[in-house]
């Protein structure tokens, strides 16, 4: 049985939520340097020790954020596992390519898109207040870190960062300087940029978004199964998405064999196990651990919606289908 004490020590607030303002290499760029990161489950792949992690245990896969200010932009990077995000607050653009001009697409809250493995991309809060995304990446140590487009290391550069090849940042505007023996991070090769296509709009709108109004219908009796064996974003990178609403819930308390986050999109929920009961709100995130029989019940009247994430025995890395 889990206590009330030790259930809550497993779910993160989204109004205690601490952000890190120096996570990547691009802090200081112009037009990037007001974004705000977010470790809440896992280490996530933050190159800076000033990040905070809320929840050290991985279950298997990270769950992190971004909180931006408009006209705010990640720069372009590329990950070795899965890197899924949905759109809790504002509207956000989506870019990729070498260049970042190979494709866009926007996304409204709710949301979701599963950003394909050895593509660049960024992304860009394009609304008139501050926005939040949330993030799902795969692996445990989230494929170990940033791959980063040359001209980002170079513009860092230009502005007091260096990414040391051991994955860590230095300030020099800080005095920071390199420790004996580590290293600049090299730029990738004109060879090894050949291996990162500009792949087509049309290949990741089709096969990598889902809208929230969709998932919203599609979830009227069941579960919409979002990204997984079988799923409308057919894929296996470790982890499974559902989308539960009003009238998909289980109508009983269940348990899953495996590791299963929480992540509200809409309303507020009770969850409830033998041992106690808890509400999550909006931007809320709740790990349940394996086995632990609970129940899922919209609080409040009007609209509730959230995704839900769990393990599964697939490798953690290539969601890309050429």
């Amino acid at each position: 049985m889990l206590t009330q004490q030790e259930m809550e020590a497993r779910v993160v607030r989204y109004g205690e939520l601490i952000p890190c303002r120096t996570a990547f290499i691009d802090a200081h760029t112009p037009g990037s340097n007001q974004k705000e990161n977010f470790t809440i489950i896992g280490g996530g792949v933050s190159e800076s020790a000033d990040q905070h992690v809320h929840i050290t245990e991985t279950p298997g896969f990270n769950i992190g954020a971004a909180g931006q200010p408009p006209k705010c932009r990640n720069s372009l990077h590329s990950h070795r596992t899965a890197e899924v995000f949905f759109v809790l607050k504002g509207r956000w653009r989506f870019f990729w390519g070498r260049w970042g001009t190979a494709g866009e697409v926007v996304l409204e809250e709710g949301d979701i898109i599963n950003i394909p493995t050895g593509i660049f991309r960024g992304f860009e809060n394009i609304g008139t207040d501050y926005g939040m995304i949330m993030a799902i990446l795969g692996g445990d140590d989230a494929g170990g870190g940033v791959i980063w487009a040359p001209q980002v290391i170079e513009d860092a550069r230009d502005h007091g960062l260096v990414l040391g090849e051991n994955g860590k940042l230095y300030d020099t505007k800080n005095g920071d300087a390199l420790p004996e023996g580590v290293k600049p991070m090299p730029l990738l090769t004109d060879e090894e940029l050949k291996a990162f296509p500009e792949t087509p709009v049309t290949d990741v709108v089709r096969d990598y978004v889902a809208r929230y109004w969709d998932l919203m219908a599609l979830a009227g009796k069941a579960p919409a199964k979002v990204i997984g064996e079988n799923a409308l974003l057919t894929d296996k990178p470790g982890f499974e998405v559902d989308f539960l609403t009003r009238g998909s819930i289980p109508e009983t308390r269940y348990e899953n064999p495996n590791h299963e986050v929480l992540m509200v999109m809409r309303g507020h929920w009770t969850l409830e196990w033998e041992g106690g009961k808890t509400v999550l709100a909006p931007g809320d995130t709740a790990a349940v651990p394996p086995a632990l029989s609970h129940s899922l019940t919209p609080s409040m009247s009007g609209e509730a919606s959230l995704y839900r994430v769990t393990t599964t025995d697939d490798p953690a890395g290539p969601t890309w289908r050429s």
